[in-house]
């Protein structure tokens, strides 16, 4: 027996377990704490009525013989996959219903893509990045070449066409920095994927928080997208499905290599490993695309962006340069005083009682800054905005 030796490449610990070891022992030491959290990126608002409501009717049907349900279809559910489809629909974009895949999150399917991959292909990733891109990469033994997100280009790092890249990751609006890429940045990318014979892997999570019409919420608003880009989605964000666990991926007909189509490898690899969302929880994923249920997430959702608009207020008054916070739920800020993105850590959380993310954490490009998220009660962010203002 011999283990994948590519793991041992791994750093010990992921990144997100390492802070909550430290705020853990933080408040062990000092239970009368209040340690407020700005840092995970977890929802804190209840699934809307429009969810709980199918939800709970769909549990009712799994109780009777006659509307009970077994395995599901491979791909989705009809109605699930429909009412995405009509989603997309309301973005100008035209979707087949096989191009649909429902699956139980964003992140499980960005890792799971690279099953249809060879382990030869290089990967070009931006640096800060979410963890989940390099780590699965990694454990493939597969080469990465980084571009540079920094603050001169707003965290939007562009293609340099005489270097080549096989497999693409892109995030917009991005996690962690919160930056989001134009039309004419993200044809850039296209175009340097089809010139290239390149897979961009899209990433939409956060495409909901994007409230300037004139920045695209998704991919195949560019030309030519649909032949080289696999888009990516979950509902964790959206409709905060984190406990719930639901998520859609776009993989289109046009989208070909030597003449073999990425859509029939993925829906084999699907078929092979991949049993399915439960039906309930589809039903719920249903009820978010109805006109009730996009009302109501959009009340979440705005619930967030207040919080987003209290905190890029106050790193305004405090002189602090930042990114993020209008179109995306993350703010990704320059550690004042030149401290280390660890060293502000530490200093938020023993002297502020507030813990957020490193920016170091996500990559090299991320040392000296930080990631604070609008995920929270109203009265945490107040409270929280308040102890940042006594910043030293």
């Amino acid at each position: 027996m011999q283990i994948n030796q590519n793991y041992l490449a791994l750093q010990d610990s992921y990144l997100f377990s390492t802070i909550a070891k430290k705020v853990s022992a933080y408040k062990a030491e000092y239970p009368d704490k209040k340690v407020i959290s700005l840092g995970i990126g977890d929802v804190t608002l209840p699934l809307v009525p429009a969810v709980t409501s199918a939800m709970q009717k769909a549990v009712a049907e799994m109780g009777q013989a006659e509307t009970f349900r077994g395995y599901g279809e491979e791909q989705g559910y009809l109605f699930l996959r429909e009412a995405i489809q009509k989603y997309y629909a309301g973005k100008n974009i035209s979707l087949e219903l096989q191009e649909i895949f429902i699956s139980d999150g964003a992140k499980s399917d960005l890792g799971n893509i690279l099953d249809i991959f060879s382990t030869d292909n290089t990967v070009l990733i931006p640096d800060p990045v979410y963890p989940v891109y390099v780590d699965t990469n990694i454990m493939a033994g597969r080469k990465i070449v980084y571009i540079n997100g920094n603050s001169e280009n707003g965290f939007l790092p562009m293609p340099d066409f005489s270097v080549h890249s096989d497999i693409i990751y892109i995030c917009s609006p991005n996690n962690p920095t919160g930056a989001v890429y134009n039309a004419e940045q993200l044809k850039v990318w296209v175009d340097y994927a089809l010139e290239h014979k390149a897979v961009i892997l899209f990433d939409s999570a956060y495409e909901i928080f994007i409230q300037d019409s004139s920045l695209p919420t998704s991919i195949y608003e560019i030309e030519g997208a649909k032949k080289c880009v696999i888009e990516f989605c979950s509902l964790s964000k959206t409709a905060g499905f984190t406990g719930t666990r639901c998520g859609y991926t776009i993989v289109p007909l046009e989208l070909m290599h030597e003449n073999i189509s990425l859509n029939r490898l993925w829906l084999r690899r699907q078929t092979t490993k991949f049993n399915g969302v439960p039906y309930i929880i589809q039903r719920g994923a249903e009820a978010v695309f109805s006109d009730e249920g996009l009302v109501q997430i959009k009340s979440n959702i705005a619930y967030y962006q207040e919080n987003a608009r209290i905190l890029a207020a106050t790193l305004d008054e405090l002189g602090i340069w930042f990114t993020g916070g209008t179109n995306s739920p993350y703010l990704w800020l320059k550690c004042p005083n030149n401290l280390s993105s660890w060293e502000f850590f530490d200093k938020l959380l023993h002297e502020h009682n507030l813990s957020g993310t490193p920016g170091v954490g996500f990559g090299t490009n991320g040392e000296g800054f930080f990631r604070l998220t609008a995920f929270g009660s109203r009265e945490n962010i107040i409270e929280a905005t308040n102890r940042l203002k006594e910043l030293k």
